[in-house]
C-alpha cells in the first residue's frame, strides 16, 4: 500500500515538473487607472525615484528597508536600489527612458529572493482633464518562476500591487 502511495505521489510530482516545461517563456501583466491631474503632474511622480515612496505599494512592507539613489536626480539614468526584509527583497531600478510626459521605461533587477530582470514601463495619455495611467510589467520565464507559476499566476501574485501602488499615485498626485 505505501508504495503505491508513493508511487502515486512520484507520477504528480514528475506530472507538474513536465507541466511547468510547457508553460510560457515571458509574461505581461498591466493595470490601469486614470488620474484626475495632468499628465506633467503624474509624470513627476513615477520619473523621480525621489518621489517613489509616497506612492509605491512595497515601501512601507519594511519600514527598515535601506534605499540607495544613484545617477541623475530624475529621468534616464537614474537608479534606485533597496535592500529589505522577506517582504521586499533586495533589487534595482533604472530608468532606461524618459519621454516627458508620457512615458517612463524602467530596467527592474531582482537580486534577492529571486533573481530576476524586467522592464516596467509607465505611459500616460491625457484624457481630458485627467491622465489615463497604464503600469506593464514583462520579462522572461525561467524553469524555477515557470514552476511557480503552476501553483500561483504573476497576475494574482503581482496584480495586486500594481492596483495598490496604482491607486496610492493617484492619491499622492490628486493632493
Amino acid at each position: 500500500m505505501i508504495k503505491k502511495i508513493l508511487l502515486g505521489l512520484c507520477l504528480v510530482v514528475l506530472a507538474v515538473l513536465v507541466y511547468a516545461t510547457f508553460q510560457p517563456d515571458s509574461f505581461a501583466l498591466e493595470r490601469r487607472t486614470t488620474i484626475n491631474a495632468s499628465p506633467d503632474s503624474v509624470f513627476a511622480h513615477i520619473n523621480d525615484f525621489h518621489r517613489w515612496d509616497e506612492w509605491s505599494p512595497w515601501a512601507k512592507l519594511d519600514p527598515n528597508m535601506k534605499v540607495t539613489h544613484g545617477g541623475p536626480p530624475a529621468g534616464s539614468g537614474a537608479v534606485y536600489g533597496w535592500t529589505g526584509n522577506s517582504d521586499v527583497g533586495e533589487g534595482r531600478m533604472t530608468i532606461t527612458e524618459s519621454v516627458p510626459p508620457s512615458k517612463v521605461v524602467i530596467a527592474l533587477d531582482f537580486i534577492a529572493p529571486m533573481e530576476a530582470n524586467n522592464i516596467t514601463t509607465f505611459t500616460l495619455t491625457p484624457n481630458g482633464a485627467g491622465t489615463d495611467v497604464v503600469w506593464r510589467m514583462e520579462g522572461p520565464m525561467n524553469y524555477l518562476s515557470k514552476l511557480m507559476c503552476v501553483f500561483i499566476s504573476m497576475e494574482r501574485l503581482i496584480g495586486p500591487d500594481f492596483e495598490k501602488g496604482l491607486a496610492q499615485l493617484k492619491t499622492a498626485v490628486e493632493q
